[in-house]
């Protein structure tokens, strides 16, 4: 386990360092000078060359390549004042941290995530048990018609459907606000309520469907038989024994569909007007602020990353016969 780890973190390492040169890299094919950028319209020569210098764009590419990537471990001087490790630069539009902006946006983009992501499981997975479990039923053709229909929404369609219904027509909510965790967790969940509910429902009808056929499938390997031949009774063969090993290929596909689900949030954060990280991604690249494009770029590799060192892990738990060392 350990050495599975190690090997993990230092392929982390080397994928986030090129991804970090690539996009660094390629923003530089782009023929803009970032420096008037900041400086706006009516900006003076001598003006151009402080800020220019301010900036580092003065110096070779590869000269502010490694200042960049040195600035993450070590942390880097500006004329704003220092900025510790993991330094990301300094915005070319604001002036300000790549890092702090970074942190501000974030906690409403992770509560999006992780909030979507355990009502679609509970949700999505249950469903599914259901529907297995009461095969070829009016309860299992319910649940198979429902996740067949509810498939075919997509976020920025049934946002403003659901918004119009529960917000804007009866009153019976509020717009979406994101409130921080920490001053009141009641507030925090019904701000994001809506959100969540709209981004569960597009994952919960794909792993409805998928944990039922998985299921389905457990249910008719030897080891199972074997247990029903023994005597066991049904409930206690299909949790002790199917159910664990239908968790197999969905935690396999979860690991796939974690960059999805901030792909989703992003679309979500504008859909319901929230300021999280995905729409400050989505901004920066208009403003073609290169430090904080690649901040959020190698933040949410690193996000992505750790996730899915996560997910192999759990996927070892759960199938003993994988050998991570």
């Amino acid at each position: 386990m350990l050495q599975f780890l190690i090997r993990r973190l230092i392929g982390a390492v080397v994928i986030m360092f090129l991804i970090g040169a690539f996009t660094f890299f390629l923003f530089y094919t782009v023929p803009q000078d970032f420096a008037a950028l900041s400086c706006g319209k009516n900006c003076s020569p001598e003006n151009l060359a402080v800020i220019r210098e301010n900036l580092g764009l003065d110096k070779p590419i590869t000269t502010q390549f490694w200042e960049f990537m040195s600035g993450i471990v070590a942390g880097r001087d500006f004329p704003q004042g220092h900025c510790s490790a993991p330094c990301l630069g300094v915005s070319f539009d604001s002036g300000n941290f790549v890092w702090d902006s970074i942190v501000d946006r974030f906690p409403l983009t992770l509560s999006l995530t992780v909030g979507g992501l355990v009502i679609f499981l509970t949700l999505g997975l249950g469903s599914g048990l259901l529907a297995a479990w009461k095969r070829g039923t009016v309860i299992d053709k319910l649940v198979s018609g429902a996740s067949i229909v509810l498939s075919s929404f997509q976020i920025y369609l049934l946002g403003p459907i659901v918004l119009g219904i529960l917000v804007y027509s009866s009153g019976i909510m509020e717009n979406p606000k994101y409130h921080p965790f920490t001053e009141n967790p009641a507030t925090w969940a019904l701000g994001l309520l809506i959100p969540w509910a709209v981004m569960a429902t597009i994952f919960t009808a794909q792993y409805t469907r998928m944990s039922r056929s998985t299921m389905i499938e457990q249910l008719q390997e030897e080891h199972v038989r074997t247990a029903r031949a023994k005597g066991m009774s049904q409930r206690f063969v299909f949790f002790r024994y199917a159910w664990r090993g239908s968790l197999i290929p969905i935690v396999t596909i979860l690991g796939i569909d974690l960059s999805a689900l901030l792909g989703g949030a992003v679309v979500t954060e504008f859909t319901f007007d929230l300021p999280g990280l995905g729409r400050l991604a989505v901004d920066s690249s208009l403003t073609k602020d290169l430090p904080l494009t690649m901040g959020i770029m190698l933040f949410g590799a690193f996000f992505i990353l750790i996730l899915n060192i996560i997910v192999d892990l759990a996927y070892a738990y759960i199938d003993p016969r994988v050998r991570l060392s």
